[in-house]
């Protein structure tokens, strides 16, 4: 599989997933057992704005790598036919690049990298 020609929403779609099991875990980890309780405090590290942030802060400094960089890019530049719920259109393609950089690093079987950004992205909020 060439990973590198997959639409970037689709690899969005794969790392939003996986996004998403790095925080729950982050948070049972913290100790936090009651399912409202994780719902509220994973609303920080997974909503368009939060992730829309963290990607920028990436973006402003060498964390990131030509390729990831690319790919962020390749999905914030992307046409968009449906309109985002919640945010504008800007902050919902950042949030969407980040997205898909977790999963072309998942599908790359990438597994330290996609670490090392989870442990920047849980430790900024």
């Amino acid at each position: 599989m060439d990973v590198k020609n997959i639409n970037v929403l689709t690899l969005a779609y794969i790392g939003d997933a996986i996004y998403e099991v790095y925080v729950r875990e982050f948070l049972i980890k913290q100790g936090i057992y009651k399912i409202n309780t994780l719902h509220q405090e994973a609303i920080k590290y997974v909503s368009a704005k939060n992730q829309a942030e963290f990607i920028k802060k990436f973006l402003d400094t060498s964390f990131l790598n030509d390729e990831e960089r690319k790919i962020i890019f390749r999905a914030r530049n992307h046409k968009e036919a449906h309109k985002p719920k919640n945010t504008d259109i800007v902050t919902y393609k950042y949030a969407t690049g980040l997205e898909a950089l977790i999963g072309y690093l998942y599908l790359e079987n990438k597994q330290k990298r996609i670490e090392e950004i989870m442990k920047e992205v849980l430790k900024q909020c």
